[in-house]
């Protein structure tokens, strides 16, 4: 079925029904996705899921109302269908109060992207998942298909994006609360590429049978994998760039923000549309720019803004969601080639990935969590045991300002791995971090 053909069928009929004073706005998603869940390095689920979804939105001076439904894929028959819901909303419309925040496109701009993959075939997963993990207690999600997405509105703009892409998030299981947690995302499966990974999870499960050790409450040198990195910034993400949590004073980053404190001169973090997976568009029809610079040089560089901040103080719209929350959160790299961290950080600890983050003092920019999951005591740049789980509790003004040491070379796609209505797109694109001082509180 070619779902650009029926988007475009589908918006073209509900241009030819708005009246004079409105304008219809329509939001599209699909996906067509295969769903493999392993267990004890066997399949346990293998499942498809095709569906279509519609947001209409109508607006008429400053009300707006809005309804969504699942689509049928059929023309004929989702054409009536939304002719009912826009009946409904015109029907509603009066009685919404008006919206002093309103704000939509002043002139239509049109956009299209189709990044195609490589992805595997169902058959082909399971054979490289089921003989990389026989012998082996593994647990794991594949995710992999198009996601499709769309805008419309009765003035004549379309935007439409397809994204081909795959995440396998797993964990091979060692005993208690030890296990390696590994993913492998992107929109060409590559086996080598898979199978190094494996290569490097099986090496550490190896390191997990070893006696564990327990650290005293302290400050120790640490290396964060990617993975690990990805936690601190999507804590960091949870209001810390938008325009209204910065203008209202509720940012965790709201010394960097009122210029009070700076962050490292290497860390440069951006919203990278154009090399992401979330869509180059948001629901209100602005079309975002391929890069926002939001950190440069360890200084604020710019925030992500919504159509509703921009309206309520006056800035120019960056085409952010209404959370203002990044999509495709991007972090710089460094200059450390990965495979020398170990040796950089000679004595210290390996997070492999932070578990249950949530901010301690979110003023201060002070969070706290737990090790979990392949993390290592390192002696001599050499992993000596496994690290017992322990809380930490720091800040990022020292994470990645006063205390970083280095960043990779090398970075990691890491997606979203979301599925509840549908697959999500948003993605951290991070390198590791060396750093000089962490600290462990029990």
């Amino acid at each position: 079925m070619d779902l650009r053909a029926y988007f475009h069928d589908l918006a073209d009929h509900l241009q030819g029904a708005a009246r004079a004073g409105e304008v219809i706005a329509s939001g599209f998603t699909a996906e067509s996705s295969d769903f493999i869940r392993f267990n004890r390095s066997a399949v346990r689920q293998a499942t498809s899921v095709r569906q279509v979804r519609w947001t209409l939105s109508l607006v008429r001076g400053a009300r707006r109302v809005d309804a969504a439904t699942t689509l049928t894929g059929a023309a004929a028959a989702d054409r009536a269908t939304l002719e009912a819901m826009l009946a409904d909303l015109r029907g509603g419309i009066d009685q919404a109060p008006e919206d002093p925040y309103l704000l939509l496109p002043e002139t239509p701009h049109d956009s299209t992207r189709e990044s195609p993959g490589e992805l595997p075939e169902v058959e082909a997963v399971i054979d490289a998942v089921v003989g990389a993990g026989r012998g082996l207690d593994l647990v794991g999600l594949y995710a992999g298909g198009p996601v499709l997405e769309g805008f419309a509105d009765s003035r004549g703009q379309r935007n439409w994006q397809r994204v081909d892409n795959f995440n396998f998030e797993w964990c091979l299981y060692h005993d208690r609360d030890k296990a390696v947690k590994t993913s492998y995302a992107g929109s060409r499966w590559e086996p080598a590429a898979f199978e190094g990974r494996m290569r490097f999870a099986r090496e550490q499960l190896e390191l997990l049978g070893q006696p564990a050790v327990t650290l005293a409450p302290g400050r120790y040198r640490a290396y964060f994998a990617p993975a690990a990195m990805e936690e601190v910034l999507g804590l960091l993400a949870w209001g810390g760039f938008g325009l209204k949590s910065q203008r209202t004073k509720q940012s965790p980053l709201q010394r960097l923000a009122d210029g009070a404190a700076s962050l490292d001169p290497r860390v440069h973090l951006a919203e990278n549309c154009a090399d992401g997976l979330a869509a180059g568009f948001q629901r209100d029809g602005f079309v975002r720019p391929g890069r926002v610079e939001l950190v440069q040089g360890g200084r604020l560089a710019g925030a992500l803004v919504s159509p509703r901040s921009a309206r309520e103080f006056g800035l120019p719209t960056n085409g952010a969601n209404a959370e203002e929350v990044p999509e495709s959160l991007d972090l710089a790299p460094g200059e450390l080639p990965r495979d020398r961290a170990l040796a950089a950080l000679d004595r210290g600890i390996y997070l492999g990935n932070l578990w249950y983050l949530n901010f301690s003092d979110r003023s201060a920019c002070r969070f706290t969590g737990m090790t979990r999951f392949a993390s290592f005591w390192v002696e001599d740049g050499r992993i000596r045991a496994p690290l017992n789980v322990m809380r930490f509790d720091d800040t990022a003004y020292r994470l990645l300002g006063s205390e970083l040491e280095a960043l990779t070379q090398e970075r990691d796609l890491l997606l979203q791995g979301g599925t509840y209505g549908s697959r999500s797109t948003g993605s951290t694109r991070s390198p590791g971090a060396l750093v000089r001082d962490f600290t462990l509180v029990l």
